[in-house]
C-alpha cells in the first residue's frame, strides 16, 4: 500500500476546496469550481485538487475545463493514481487505453478492502462467486480440485465457494489490504501480491522452484473487468493451468460491438466473441457459457458472462 496526497501542503489551499466540497455538495457546482480554481493558484501542482476541478467543472457541464484538469491530474500523476486517463476516455477525449494502471486499481481496493464485502454483496447483490462455483459444477460435477488458484482473490469471496473443493487454495491480488482481509478467512493455503497486466517474470505468480502448468482450476472472479485486454492474463492462467485444468472467470458483458468498451464507472466490458477468442488464443477450449445480472451499479442491474474454459494440452 502506498500513501497517496489528498492534502495539497497549503493550509489556506486545503480550506478552499473544503469550502468547494460543501458548494458541490450542497448543489453549486458552478461555485464549486471557481474557488477550487483559487485553491489551485495556491497549490498549482496538487494533482488531487485537479481531479477535485475536473469533478465540479462537469457537473456544471464545463466538458472542456473538465478535460484541461484531467490532463493536469495526468502531467502531475505519471502513475495514474487517480486514473484521469480512463476518465479522458469516458469523456471522448482521449484513447481508451487498453489497461489502466495498476497503481489506480492498488490504491483503488486498498481503499475499499474495509467496506468490500459490506458494499459489494449486502447492498450490490453482488453474486459472481456463487454463480461461477455453480457454473463448475455444472461441467465438474463432483470433482476434486487438487490446486485451485485464485486470480485476484479480493477479500476471498469465491474462495469461500471452493475451498472445500480443492486440496490446495492459492490467491494472489494486487492489493496488500485485500488480501490481509482474505488472510483473515483462513481458507487459503498461500496468498501473494500480483498483477495480471505484468509479464510472468515480474507478474509475482511463478517464483523460482515452483512449477507452472500445476494447477486443475484457475479462477478470475470479477477482476478482468479492471484489466481491459485481456490478452496477457490469459497467457498467465494458461502457464498456471495444467492441460485438462478448468479456467472459470467473469466479465462485464460489453453493450455495443464485438470487442472491448470503458464503462462510466471506469470498468471495462467484454463481448463474448471478445473473450472467446482471446480464450482460444492463450489455449482454452471454451466449455460453457452463461449470462446473467452480477451486480446493481445505482440501482440498475450490471450483466456480465460466465465462462467455462479447459487448457488444451
Amino acid at each position: 500500500m502506498q500513501h497517496i496526497q489528498f492534502s495539497s501542503g497549503n493550509l489556506t489551499a486545503d480550506r478552499r476546496a473544503d469550502y468547494a466540497k460543501m458548494l458541490s455538495e450542497g448543489g453549486d457546482p458552478v461555485a464549486a469550481a471557481e474557488l477550487m480554481e483559487q485553491a489551485l493558484e495556491l497549490a498549482p501542482d496538487w494533482p488531487a485538487g485537479w481531479l477535485r476541478l475536473a469533478e465540479y467543472s462537469e457537473k456544471a457541464g464545463k466538458i472542456e475545463a473538465t478535460t484541461g484538469a484531467l490532463r493536469r491530474v495526468v502531467a502531475l500523476d505519471p502513475q495514474d493514481v487517480f486514473a484521469a486517463r480512463l476518465k479522458l476516455a469516458v469523456l471522448g477525449a482521449e484513447p481508451m487505453p487498453e489497461q489502466p494502471s495498476s497503481r489506480y486499481v492498488e490504491a483503488l481496493f486498498d481503499d475499499y478492502a474495509d467496506r468490500f464485502e459490506t458494499s459489494l454483496v449486502e447492498k450490490l447483490g453482488y453474486s459472481v462467486p456463487g454463480k461461477l462455483t455453480a457454473l463448475i459444477d455444472e461441467v465438474a460435477g463432483e470433482r476434486r480440485f487438487r490446486l485451485a488458484i485464485d486470480l485476484g482473490c479480493g477479500t476471498g469471496l469465491f474462495g469461500m465457494e471452493i475451498h472445500d473443493r480443492a486440496d490446495r487454495l492459492e490467491g494472489f491480488d494486487l492489493s496488500a489490504n485485500m488480501l490481509a482481509k482474505a488472510s483473515a478467512k483462513q481458507i487459503y493455503d498461500h496468498l501473494g501480491e500480483a498483477d495480471l497486466s505484468l509479464p510472468a517474470e515480474r507478474s509475482g505468480l511463478f517464483t523460482e522452484g515452483v512449477p507452472g502448468g500445476r494447477a486443475d482450476l484457475v479462477a478470475a472472479a470479477d477482476v478482468l473487468i479492471y484489466l481491459g485486454a485481456l490478452d496477457n492474463a490469459f497467457s498467465l492462467a494458461a502457464a498456471l493451468a495444467a492441460p485438462g485444468g478448468l479456467f472459470a472467470l467473469s466479465v462485464e458483458e460489453a453493450e455495443v460491438g464485438q470487442g472491448l468498451e470503458l464503462a462510466p464507472s471506469l470498468r471495462y466490458r467484454h463481448s463474448e466473441p471478445y473473450v472467446r477468442e482471446a480464450l482460444a488464443d492463450a489455449g482454452f477450449a471454451t466449455r460453457r457459457v452463461t449470462r446473467s445480472v452480477i451486480r446493481t451499479d445505482s440501482g440498475r442491474p450490471v450483466r456480465g458472462i460466465l465462462f467455462l474454459a479447459e487448457r488444451r494440452a
